[in-house]
């Protein structure tokens, strides 16, 4: 009797550490954060790294790693599967998921909310030179890379071209990364590129330090058109000397960078995420040169799916 009674409490311990080990966000009296990133190269893994620092040091019980992914998209999925407590995730991306449009359109997403926005991520329509190209019109006919097939810069040129008037017919699209992209235009194997990132961009750098460049700026028009349509573009100028023989200012539009939660996550540690993350900013600017424009004051600029309450009682609580 007593070794099965012993067999049995071997059992429940066990099962008990299983559970503590599996628990999600509340194990062991710890709150556990997976921030889902990007890859390692760009911006968000950086500044998730310095988020999860920032809210292991300033909230208590709060345990959160910066995990590095596909960005966007497989955020929005991890967040909906439970993988992910805090997300990167573009506006326009968050927009689609909520909507059930473009590459969310069989799998809506309702119960992703707003934490805060942080950045703009600018479209850079970039091309050499010495291909002649000074307008979106004079893309027609051209090898145009748009980014990876179903990415939100894809997303981003579709709906740029289609606002100036010109469709995928009119082209020859190229689904490349900006990697790719930025391989191909160096060595002329296409004239135009698609590239979603804050600038300078190190794709963008890299060609420009081995070709004269030339960023292809938006009409009013188009910018109009395409605004009046898709809510969460902004009108950004680039300045000029941003990359190397870049003489002039370039007009273009922006889409911003954000953070997303699941309305179910809890008020209060929403709340607390949002508060510590703008009370240590510096720690933010080291990270990324990024992090100097993530403040309180443009938090809800570009807000393109509804705010967590938690977000909404910090923003209420400040005046913004």
């Amino acid at each position: 009797m007593g070794k099965k009674i012993f067999s049995l409490l071997t059992i429940l311990l066990l099962v008990a550490l299983f559970t503590a080990g599996c628990g999600g966000s509340n194990a062991g009296g710890q709150k556990f954060i997976n921030i889902a990133t990007g890859g390692t190269s760009g911006t968000y893994f950086p500044l998730g790294g310095a988020l999860a620092e920032i809210w292991n040091k300033n909230i208590q019980g709060v345990n959160a790693t910066a995990q590095t992914t596909g960005a966007s998209v497989a955020n929005v999925n991890l967040l909906k599967d439970g993988k992910a407590e805090v997300i990167f995730v573009q506006n326009d991306i968050a927009y689609y998921a909520y909507n059930g449009t473009e590459m969310f359109k069989d799998n809506k997403y309702e119960d992703i909310r707003g934490l805060a926005t942080l950045y703009p991520e600018t479209i850079q329509i970039v091309t050499r030179a010495d291909k002649g190209i000074k307008t979106l019109d004079d893309l027609k006919g051209k090898k145009v890379a748009v980014g990876s097939a179903g990415s939100g810069t894809e997303a981003n040129a579709r709906q740029i071209l289609e606002a100036a008037g010109i469709t995928y017919n009119d082209i020859q699209v190229q689904y490349l990364s900006f990697a790719d992209a930025a391989n191909n235009l160096k060595d002329g194997n296409i004239d135009a590129a698609f590239v979603t990132a804050g600038y300078p961009t190190a794709a963008i750098q890299d060609i420009a330090a081995q070709h004269k460049i030339v960023l292809i700026p938006l009409d009013d028009k188009t910018i109009e058109t395409l605004t009046s349509k898709y809510p969460f573009y902004t009108r950004t100028v680039i300045p000029a000397n941003t990359y190397s023989g870049q003489t002039e200012d370039v007009v273009t539009v922006s889409v911003k960078s954000m953070l997303a939660v699941s309305a179910k996550y809890d008020e209060d540690t929403v709340y607390q995420l949002v508060k510590t993350m703008y009370e240590n900013q510096e720690r933010l600017k080291a990270a990324h040169s990024s992090g100097e424009l993530i403040v309180p004051d443009t938090g809800k600029e570009g807000m393109s799916i509804p705010l967590h309450p938690g977000a909404e009682k910090y923003f209420n609580e400040i005046g913004k």
